[in-house]
């Protein structure tokens, strides 16, 4: 069956004599970027259907065209961007051939949509509440109304304080605070098509259910359409109906959600779920799989199969004739010759960086801790007030050892972070000390090889490298600055980084906006390393990536631990990759650790009440039956912590638990109550392992 064959209704939802009008179409949609005059196309023949109601998933890489089709969607096409060919249909009418004040209309109280930045989405020169309130306004509401419906929007997604959020700035803001801000002004018009294009990208698992749930409800109440653009395959797969797998501006494959992620058939497709951690599979249990080449460039018009470069099933066959897509049972579409051997797919080949190098088993009997840190605090004055963001923390990294640290916006993460590499100083009778001798406070203090032992690697590699110098220049300027070399010296080690990551020697005179997403954060590892750091602070350094160039990013992290024997602190929203990664996990929630322990105990349970709520809200790409533990109520403001556990006012598990009154009065101590396994909470293990097992029972 061609494609010029396919059905003319794609959804289910919309077959049969009295099917719907889709809320959106796309029929055979092309669109072209104008570059140097000739035109490069970015989208060929997409087709697709979303019924009111309905939320069809759209995944890929970066560079395969998600986002332009979101954009032409909304007919929001940069000026060099057009449709050559193909109609955008909303509710069956042509969005190319509607008037401006006619798109206007429909974007007001129609079509909303999340955009990937959610801090260029925002005016800089406004203050939030103001920027909601707009959307109020324009409703018809006065101020009044308009600011106190803000307030109710900004709460709806899990803003704590959402009154002093509103006389702030998008700059104030952190990226996963701004990214609620857009969902709050996305949904309060209730519109009829919703487009979210990676909505939770800097959300914490709690939040990201949340705001997740809003949606939901949207689907349910107003019978929102929802195409929602993600690398987060466990996202779509909680979330869609449908998904289409866009590969270079082709849809390769496409049908329902759980089929397609459970028994995928096309090779593209089985490579992006294999690049996935999985539950329960660490990185000394199995190296992640990773999808060889790179896209095509923009425009490229590929005489046969478009993905025949990087397929490991690739036949004479396929470098001639281009695949139509063809239909198998359950309305499963899939754009290749050989579809029943995908899944056979061979993996991708272990490089020799890696080869007969291991990592020491961590146990308690190896040499004393690379750093430690003993009650160390933070204390930052707000509005005359003295406001405690760090209390009391106790932790040990060990050589060649990753500790995760995981918990909501807000809890303290960045700012630990912060205190170890010296940029900001902690309170006092604060230690934190490498190798036993205590660090300066601030860099200031410091000298040059301890600043070079503790190092950080960024989440937007954006903004961490100055897009003014080349590749080489960056790099071998952190050699000099760290390692003591001349700038000769400098250079050579610097290209010696550089190509064990794997930074190809064509790209070393190339400056960072002619590299892709993933090649930039290599770029910020090599120069992280130019010092032999022995500690590694990496900050959300793959959230922005797509799932192919986050294994490759991950593998790697790990063949550096294995050569270079050096510890990493890892913090992630990604709980999965925070399990494949780690040995260890500590968790924080407003300033303290509330569960540390070894990765699998934490995840696997029984865990503080929190990091319940966290894992179990955690979505899987395999569709395992859970049931969310759901923290209640908003997050407090750290300005004014709870009185006795900071928890309890959220606490999923205090109700009937016959410690009421301790966890409304007294603080509880971080206690070991299994070999390595520390617990902040009331409850024994006994009784939290009786509650959790109960939700196990339940869940299955």
């Amino acid at each position: 069956m061609t494609r010029n064959e396919r059905p003319a209704t794609d959804s289910p939802a919309a077959s049969g004599p009295a099917a719907p009008i889709p809320a959106l179409r796309f029929d055979g949609l092309h669109v072209a970027y104008k570059v140097r005059g000739i035109d490069r196309r970015v989208l060929s023949d997409v087709s697709l259907s979303i019924a009111p109601g309905e939320a069809y998933g759209l995944v890929g890489e970066s560079g395969c065209g998600k986002s332009t089709a979101a954009f032409a969607a909304m007919r929001y096409l940069p000026r060099n961007g057009s449709i050559t060919a193909g109609r955008v249909m909303f509710e069956g009418a042509n969005v190319g051939a509607m008037s401006n004040a006619a798109m206007r209309e429909l974007r007001k109280n129609a079509i909303s949509m999340v955009y990937q930045n959610p801090i260029g989405a925002l005016n800089p020169t406004m203050r939030i509440g103001a920027q909601v309130a707009e959307v109020f306004r324009i409703e018809g509401f006065d101020r009044a109304e308009s600011l106190s419906r803000s307030e109710q929007a900004l709460g709806a997604v899990q803003i704590a304080d959402p009154g002093q959020v509103m006389r702030r700035y998008p700059h104030q803001l952190s990226g996963g605070m701004a990214q609620r801000v857009v969902i709050a002004m996305a949904v309060a018009t209730n519109p009829r098509l919703l487009i979210l294009d990676e909505p939770t990208t800097g959300l914490d698992a709690t939040v990201e259910a949340e705001v997740l749930d809003v949606v939901r409800a949207l689907r349910t109440t107003m019978g929102t359409a929802v195409l929602f653009i993600s690398h987060n395959l466990g996202v779509i797969r909680s979330m869609c109906d449908r998904v289409g797998v866009l590969y270079a501006g082709h849809i390769v494959e496409e049908g329902e959600t759980g089929r397609i992620l459970s028994d995928p058939r096309h090779p593209y497709t089985v490579g992006l779920l294999r690049c996935i951690p999985r539950a329960g599979r660490g990185k000394d249990a199995v190296r992640l799989d990773t999808i060889p080449g790179t896209l095509p460039p923009l425009g490229a018009d590929a005489t046969g199969c478009v993905y025949a470069p990087r397929c490991g099933l690739v036949r004479d066959r396929c470098q001639r004739e281009r695949p139509p897509i063809v239909e198998s049972a359950g309305r499963h579409l899939t754009r290749c010759f050989f579809p029943e051997e995908a899944p056979a797919l061979p993996r991708t080949p272990g490089d020799e960086f890696a080869a007969n190098v291991s990592i020491p088993p961590i146990t308690d009997d190896r040499p004393a801790a690379l750093v430690t840190l003993v009650g160390v605090g933070k204390t930052f004055g707000h509005d005359d007030l003295a406001v405690r963001v760090l209390r009391d923390i106790n932790l040990h990294l060990r050589a060649g050892e990753t500790l995760g640290l995981v918990g909501e916006s807000g809890s303290g993460k960045t700012t630990l972070a912060k205190l170890l590499l010296g940029l900001v100083a902690p309170d006092a009778g604060s230690r934190i000390a490498l190798d036993g001798r205590q660090l300066g406070a601030v860099l200031g203090d410091r000298s040059a090889a301890d600043v070079g032992a503790v190092q950080i690697v960024f989440q937007n590699p954006d903004s961490a490298l100055n897009r003014r110098h080349t590749v080489r220049h960056i790099v071998s300027r952190a050699v000099v600055k760290l390692g003591g070399k001349s700038k000769g010296e400098a250079i050579v080690r610097a290209e010696i980084l550089l190509a064990e990551m794997r930074v190809d020697a064509r790209l070393h005179a190339a400056k960072p906006a002619q590299l892709s997403g993933g090649l930039k954060q290599r770029v910020a590892i090599a120069r992280a390393f130019a010092g032999s750091p022995r500690l590694v602070v990496c900050d959300e350094p793959t959230s922005a990536l797509d799932v192919s160039v986050q294994a490759a990013i991950l593998n790697l992290l790990v063949d550096l631990q294995r050569s270079e024997h050096v510890s990493y602190l890892f913090i992630s929203h990604d709980l999965g990759v925070v399990r494949y990664l780690s040995d260890r996990i500590a968790v924080m929630y407003l300033g303290r650790i509330m569960e540390l322990g070894p990765a699998d105990a934490v995840f696997s349970g029984p865990n503080h009440p929190y990091t319940e709520a966290l894992v179990s809200s955690l979505p899987s790409v395999d569709g395992e039956p859970t049931r969310r533990v759901r923290l209640v109520g908003e997050v407090p403001s750290v300005t004014d912590p709870p009185s006795g556990c900071v928890l309890h006012t959220r606490c999923p598990r205090r109700a009937g638990s016959g410690v009421e009154s301790l966890c409304d009065t007294v603080e509880p101590d971080l206690v070991e109550v299994e070999p390595g396994h520390l617990l902040r909470c009331h409850l024994s293990l006994e009784r939290l392992r009786e509650m959790q097992a109960t939700v196990a029972a339940v869940s299955v």
